[in-house]
């Protein structure tokens, strides 16, 4: 049983607040109470859900309105240490992170609701305004003279709680980094969204969520997902002390989106998809384009797990008076008035909103198929540029291959060799079944819509296809499920694309560095304390034109090594700071030679 999946979310500032509550004796005994409440029954009652945490009968209560504990009262327990005991610090730190930016939605006025897909994020457009006007000098010509904003005081001291917390986590690893670093990464996080660091409050919750999913064992959790994670977060509290003006507003973040009034909308649906998070929630988003080929997207996600992302699809669409349901929205279309949207293209349901159900688009129709018209390595480098993540690719499935994260579909696209993934894991979802059976329809030539991946060879997440049997019909994979009647009889091989798409080609030996950032968030900063023969990895790297990469990985090496002793010949602690900032510099670096790679395998 997976205790976090059927506990409700908890606010990161109560978690910190009761395990700092603990005595020094019940902190060193709080991860084993948090693994023995996974065996313990859990029952739901509304908002309140109620564990059994002794053979004695005692109960423990968490009472979550709109599936979030948001006070430390909210959580009682019935045991007779209470409220000193160890059963309520141990349920918030077994409970999933609530994220406190993303609420549940709120649609009575346009700009009161947060994005389905930016749950979890405080990055969207709309941030917070950059510069000020303030007095100039005294003495300087004209009076007065723009000055550009810097971060607050109160802004520094969360970025450097942020920064120090974060790092304590790399250098101890996932295994290190129990409920107790949990918890102070989290007040740190809370720390920051009080100071307006939305951004690096969301990013040091996203570390929580990763490092829970690594210790539980979750077949979701992936090591790019932490390193990512702990990379974003790193990287916001070590700029924000000296970013100033629009980077500082960037790197601020922002709560919520705005929305703008966007006039009458005629959409035409693309597809639907799940959401299920790891912070705990769940629903569906459904994706429109107008007739200029400008995206748009409607959106249902509230707390939930797995059954509300399944169920999500045939719930009606919240927009209007519209009885249509997300998937019935994915394949007919939508005629708007009153539209309100947010810059990531995200439609508001304000009262003001009036929406009705159009006629939809064939994918090889107008106005869907000049998406389709776009070349490949423009929509690539619009992705990597901050532009949307969506491609729209016509594939030649050649076959499949199993990687170290599950089947891999391989396709030739317009001559560059594809590897297309499945967008989720969860077995609740049909995605890696679909991509088993896609893999059957060899020589079918289809138009996919497709997530980027960036990595060194070309490599996308499928999201929805057109039907490999039925012309005119589409699939969208986290939902619907094929069959194996539903697949033509696969082409013979000597039918299919060329040979090429199956060979992704030579790389560059970048992964003996990435290798290490991967190596590091895992295990900790120990783990590189001995490197071995560092020296080959260093000498390849610059043999292969890497010089760079392998003076980083030299730096990295250097900073986890280094222990200085005191005059009794003493360790002292670690310089965490400098292993951290080698880390996030080996870990940017790698990021950014992926981005340059993944250009160019896609053809730009």
């Amino acid at each position: 049983m997976s205790t976090e999946r059927e506990l409700p979310a908890v606010a990161p500032a109560v978690t910190a607040e009761l395990v700092a509550a603990l005595t020094p004796r019940l902190r060193k005994r709080l991860d084993a109470g948090v693994a023995k409440l996974a065996d313990r029954p859990v029952v739901r009652d509304g908002d309140t859900v109620r564990i059994t945490v002794d053979d004695e009968g005692s109960t423990l209560e968490l009472h979550a309105p709109a599936g979030v504990v948001a006070d430390v009262a909210a959580i009682r327990c019935g045991c007779l240490l209470a409220p000193d005991c160890l059963h309520r610090a141990a349920a918030a730190s077994a409970a999933p992170v609530a994220d406190m930016t993303a609420p549940a939605e709120s649609t009575g006025e346009a700009g009161t609701g947060v994005g389905a897909g930016e749950a979890g994020t405080a990055e969207g457009a709309g941030a917070a305004q950059a510069t000020r006007s303030a007095e100039g000098p005294a003495g300087a010509k004209g009076g007065a003279t723009a000055v550009e904003e810097s971060a607050s005081p109160s802004q520094l001291v969360a970025a450097h709680a942020v920064l120090g917390a974060v790092a304590a986590v790399l250098d101890a690893g996932t295994d290190g980094s129990g409920a107790v670093l949990q918890a102070e990464l989290l007040r740190a996080a809370h720390t920051a969204r009080l100071a307006g660091l939305p951004r690096a409050a969301a990013a040091a919750v996203s570390v929580v969520t990763a490092l829970r999913a690594a210790r539980a064992a979750d077949p979701a959790f992936r090591l790019t997902e932490l390193v990512t994670a702990v990379a974003e977060t790193l990287f916001v509290a070590h700029r924000v002390p000296f970013a100033t003006g629009a980077e500082l507003a960037g790197l601020r973040g922002t709560l919520r989106q705005p929305y703008t009034p966007d006039g009458s909308l005629r959409l035409y649906g693309l597809f639907s998809e799940p959401v299920l998070t790891a912070s705990g929630y769940a629903g569906a988003v459904t994706w429109t384009a107008d007739a200029g080929g400008r995206l748009y997207t409607v959106s249902d996600v509230a707390p939930g797990g797995a059954g509300r992302a399944v169920g999500a699809a045939d719930r009606a669409v919240r927009i209007g008076d519209t009885a249509l349901t997300h998937r019935e929205l994915a394949r007919a279309g939508l005629a708007v008035s009153g539209a309100t949207v947010s810059p990531t293209g995200r439609l508001g349901a304000g009262a003001g909103v009036r929406a009705v159900r159009a006629s939809g688009a064939d994918w090889r129709a107008e106005p869907l198929d000049r998406l389709w018209a776009v070349p490949v390595a423009e929509q690539v480098g619009q992705a990597l540029g901050g532009g949307r993540d969506l491609l729209f690719l016509e594939v030649t499935p050649v076959g499949a291959v199993r990687e170290a994260a599950g089947d891999c579909l391989l396709a030739d696209c317009g001559g560059v060799p594809l590897r297309l993934t499945a967008a989720h894991d969860h077995p609740a979802l049909p995605h890696r079944d679909n991509l088993r059976l896609l893999a059957a329809a060899r020589g079918s030539r289809l138009r996919v819509i497709a997530r980027l991946a960036v990595a060194p060879h070309a490599r996308a997440q499928l999201l929805a296809t057109e039907h490999p049997g039925h012309v005119g019909s589409r699939v969208d994979l986290g939902l619907d499920r094929l069959q194996h009647a539903d697949l033509p009889a696969p082409a013979p091989a000597s039918a299919t694309a060329p040979a090429a798409a199956c060979d992704t080609g030579p790389e560059a030996p970048l992964h003996l560095l990435r290798r290490r950032v991967g190596q590091a968030a895992s295990g900790g900063r120990r783990v590189l304390a001995f490197p071995g023969d560092s020296a080959a990895d260093a000498h390849r790297l610059r043999r292969h034109g890497l010089g760079t990469a392998g003076d980083i990985l030299d730096e990295l090496l250097a900073a986890a090594a280094e222990r200085s002793r005191d005059a009794f010949g003493r360790l002292l602690p670690a310089d965490t700071h400098r292993f951290a900032r080698a880390w996030l510099t080996a870990a940017r670096y790698t990021d950014e030679v992926d981005r340059v790679l993944c250009a160019a395998a896609w053809g730009g």
